[in-house]
């Protein structure tokens, strides 16, 4: 019952996304994929989701030793603020985002429409998965061995298209370049392009898996 479950849940929207992304042969394929506005947004995305990654597993970690280790005032309504990005529509965190630090700032810092824009749209939504990622590991470990975890980065769209402005060779990542491509009718392209992601988010998790293999034979 569960392999059925998990064949209508998994394999099959990917085997359809397989499927759609070859339709118009190889050609088609390489099409997609190699044009200059496709590797743009696919490059954008690779790099802004790395740097995030970097920033949310030094930030997200230490907010998580935190919060774990410290007893301090307004502690529980910084856990619920953690949790935000959570409970809010990704389209409301492009909102949220965009009135923050888009024209008329009330901290006076706009980025709307640039590519910091990108990575602090991808900062905002991903932080809470590192934090709670790393809380249980540090609750785990002996006071004596404060060492941190790794974390993933996660995909996202909703708190993009606003503050990002989606604009070509700029700021659109591959994401807001797929559901233009469905937008224009063109299907194939789009499931070609999130082939490459989906390829790209694979190899994320094979190096993650033997790094967790090693890590676990040296430690025992």
């Amino acid at each position: 019952m569960l392999g059925i479950y998990l064949t209508a849940l998994v394999l099959v929207p990917i085997a359809a996304l397989l499927a759609k992304s070859g339709s118009g042969g190889m050609d088609t394929f390489w099409h997609a994929i190699s044009n200059k506005e496709a590797v743009a947004a696919i490059k954008l995305t690779l790099i802004a989701s790395l740097v995030v990654v970097a920033i949310n597993a030094v930030f997200g970690t230490l907010l998580a030793w935190v919060l774990v280790r410290d007893e301090f005032p307004g502690k529980r309504i910084v856990n619920a603020v953690i949790d935000l990005p959570f409970a809010l529509p990704t389209i409301v965190a492009g909102v949220v985002l965009l009135a923050l630090y888009g024209k008329k700032s009330p901290v006076g810092i706009d980025v709307a429409f640039t590519r910091v824009a990108v990575g602090l749209a991808l900062l905002f939504v991903t932080l809470p998965f590192v934090v709670r990622s790393v809380q249980p590991v540090l609750l785990e470990l002996d006071l004596a061995a404060e060492e941190a975890a790794s974390s993933l980065g996660v995909g996202e769209f909703g708190s993009l298209v606003l503050i990002t402005g989606n604009l070509p060779f700029k700021t659109e990542v591959g994401s807001v370049y797929i559901f233009n491509q469905i937008e224009n009718d063109n299907l194939p392209g789009a499931a070609a392009v999130s082939v490459v992601l989906l390829l790209a988010a694979l190899v994320v998790l094979g190096l993650l898996t033997l790094l967790s293999r090693w890590r676990s034979r040296h430690v025992l």
